[in-house]
Parts: C-alpha cells; structure tokens; sequence
C-alpha cells in the first residue's frame, strides 16, 4: 500500500492494509532534506524486508512497505509544509505508526514513540515513549558493537539533557541496538593519545555528565557491556539485563585501565575480589544471572531484546507516576549512600526528607494515604 492514499486523505480500515512498519523518522525530515536513503535505512532496520519510495503527486511522496512479520495497530497522520528538492515549497504529510503488532502471535513488537523534536543524531535514536512519559536512548553503531565514540557519547549526553529538561519526562532508558548494549570505547579514537593529548583535553571527562541527570536512567543491558559500555551502565541509576548480557572490564588487555569510573563502581557493586579478578585480568566476564545475584543487575529477563526494552520502560513508567521531584531528591538520597559514609549520609538524607515537606505533593500522598484513595500528584 502506498502512503500516497492517505496523502489523498483517505484512511482505509485496518482489515484492507498491507504490512505495515513504524516510520520512526518523520518523512517531513527526509522531504526537507532530499534524501530517501536515510528514510529507508531506518524502515529496512525494522522490518528487516523492503521498503520504496515513489512519488504519487505534486505535493507529496508515497511510501512502499513490504512486511511479512507486522501489521499497524493504530497510526495518525499530520501535515507539515516541506521543500522537496528543487521544486519549491509543498505540503506533505508524516505518518507516525504508534504500535506495531506480530502477525504471528498478536502481541505487540513496537511501542509508540516519537522522535525528539529539533534533533538530529547520528550515532544514537532518542523517542518518546511510554505514553510521553519516558525517554529512550538507542546506541545505533552495531557493526562496532555501539563502540562509544567521542561524538556518540556527546550525542547520548545531549539526548539525556533534553529528556531531563523536558517537564512530561519522568524517566529515562538507554538501550544498544543490535547484539551489545556497547563493547567499549572507540579504541581507533584513543590508541594515537600522548599523555599531554589526553589530560589536556581532558578526555572522556563529559562522560560525567551522565551522572549529572536529575531524572532516573534505566540501562537495558542486552549483550556486550564491556569497558565503557559496563562503565556507561554503572553510571545509570538501575541495569535491567537480558539473558544474554555480559559485563567486563577488559582494558588492561590494551595497556591500559578503566577510566571512566570502572574500578571506582565496580567494586562497590559486586566486591573487592570480583571487581579485581575482572580488572586484573581482562577477562573472567560477569554474566546476567551473575549481575543480579551480586546487585550489579536488579534482575534479568528473559526473552529477547524486544522484552527487555518493554520491561525497562514498563519500570520507567512506574516511576514517571510519582512526584518529579520527589523522585529527584529521593535518587539524590541514594546516590549519597553510595558516595560517602554513613553517618554523613543519614545527615543528608534527613536535610532532603525534610525538605519534601515543602511540596504539595507530600500533602496530597499523606492525604491520599490517610483518605484511603490514589494520590495525584502535580509535580509540585
């Protein structure tokens, strides 16, 4: 079926379609640009079949897709004023598919999701989904295994800043795309550094700012989280592991040694003699079952990458039902246990307790608590 007859206006009922996949890129985009490559790419990377463009009429492009495995479940369709290559000003329209549906067991493969507005990314997809409540962060180098690059890295932390800036947000996923969450850095990028090179620059040092955002970030280990991918991962405030995650430190096997946290995390997640078997080595990885047994990992799931993703956003939407900023101060709190001593932190975990005493939101819960009802929280 071809877009062009809903560019006409007309909406043919669900039974009378073709296969349909999700265009996670608006075509407004790929129109504005002229390209019908990156279009695509990104409709072939999820069907894994084929895909064409054709142009049906002045004003707009229509878009081919064959797919065996999906059918739409629910889409909508919005006009925006696009150039199309040489030919001047025209209006197209986008289709934003909101769920695709297995043919074959009914449940759904695709959740809804909306790309970042006023973002272009290269190395990374960063959506909405959740029902607008959480973000997602898909690591997108899988032929280097999501190898965390310098400009990935940047990208990841700019998406990061957007969703935490974004007042609907209430939590965020990070995800690789393909069979590792992410095998390290890019070892092409740091293997000519001089000493003078790397202090100076102070390299890898905006790294840090991952552990800068506010709002909770959930790591969805599916595969490879080696080097700085397991390093990325500790970084984020929970890991949700598939069955077929791996986590390892395997830097000294290049003459070097972790260096964005790895021996600092490491070891006060799964212990001193673990933490330097692994780093010592370069070897002896840590499997999921492992991670969750030792608390590297909350718990692992079963299936493949689709189920874990659903999972981790499933947890952030959970969480995006509480009080945005109660949720901070609380991850604050726990971020502070694991920082400092004791004592210093029960000091500073009161000062925030108290301070939620500030919000009308602690009214409404202790409210809603005593009343015997839900509370319903404003964010405030």
């Amino acid at each position: 079926m071809f877009c062009a007859d809903l560019l006409r206006g007309g909406v043919p009922p669900l039974e009378s379609m073709s296969p349909f996949v999700q265009c996670s890129r608006p075509l407004r985009a790929v129109l504005a640009r002229g390209s019908r490559r990156g279009f695509l790419s990104t409709l072939r990377e999820f069907s894994g079949e084929q895909a064409s463009v054709a142009r049906s009429q002045p004003s707009g492009f229509g878009v081919n897709i064959r797919s065996l495995a999906h059918r739409v479940e629910l889409f909508s369709i919005h006009q925006h004023q696009s150039h199309v290559g040489r030919a001047g000003v025209h209006f197209a329209r986008s289709i934003h598919v909101t769920r695709a549906v297995s043919q074959e067991t009914g449940t759904i493969t695709k959740e809804e999701g909306t790309r970042l507005e006023g973002k272009e990314y290269e190395s990374i997809h960063a959506t909405i989904v959740g029902d607008g409540t959480v973000g997602l962060v898909t690591l997108d180098r899988p032929k280097a295994l999501n190898a965390l690059s310098h400009a990935l890295m940047v990208e990841v932390v700019d998406a990061l800043q957007a969703f935490d800036a974004s007042p609907k947000i209430g939590a965020i996923v990070i995800t690789g795309k393909g069979k590792a969450f992410a095998a390290g850095a890019d070892i092409k990028e740091m293997k000519d550094k001089t000493f003078v090179d790397a202090y100076a620059s102070r390299f890898v040092h905006h790294w840090n700012a991952v552990t800068a955002i506010r709002k909770p970030i959930i790591a969805a280990v599916n595969g490879y989280a080696l080097g700085g991918g397991c390093e990325l991962a500790m970084m984020c405030d929970i890991i949700i592991a598939g069955e077929r995650a791996q986590f390892g430190q395997p830097e000294l096997n290049l003459g070097t040694i972790p260096g964005i946290g790895g021996t600092q995390r490491l070891i006060r997640e799964v212990g001193k003699s673990r933490a330097m078997e692994m780093v010592l080595t370069g070897k002896h990885f840590m499997g999921a079952q492992e991670a969750a047994q030792r608390g590297l990992a909350c718990r692992v799931v079963p299936g493949e990458d689709e189920a874990l993703v659903a999972e981790a956003i499933s947890l952030a939407k959970e969480i995006s039902k509480q009080s945005k900023p109660v949720v901070a101060l609380a991850k604050e709190s726990v971020n502070t246990a694991y920082e400092i001593g004791l004592t210093e932190g029960v000091r500073r975990e009161q000062v925030l307790f108290y301070a939620t005493f500030g919000l009308q939101d602690q009214k409404e819960g202790m409210s809603a608590f005593v009343e015997k009802r839900s509370p319903e929280f404003k964010d405030k």
